[in-house]
């Protein structure tokens, strides 16, 4: 069976305060940056996974997210082919 490489994004979901990306857009016009109107802290995850097809993979991983990689109670999250 083919290797398929599958990209996770988790970030917070919109309602969630994000501490950590309030932290970095209040950094950033102190360093020469313009001021962003929001940054938003979150994760990548890169699975590879050994299944029949692309779509395989892509449910496969998907059902890794709901259950692990990310907290559907205040995350959302996409998952992609690399």
């Amino acid at each position: 069976m083919p290797v398929h490489k599958v990209i996770v994004d988790v970030l917070l979901k919109p309602e969630i305060l994000d501490p950590q990306g309030q932290a970095v857009a209040n950094a950033l016009p102190s360093l020469g940056f313009a001021a962003p109107v929001s940054v938003r802290i979150g994760k990548h995850v890169e699975v590879e996974v050994d299944t029949d097809t692309p779509d395989d993979a892509l449910q496969q991983v998907g059902k890794m997210a709901e259950v692990l990689l990310a907290n559907p109670v205040i995350e959302d999250f996409r998952v992609r082919l690399a």
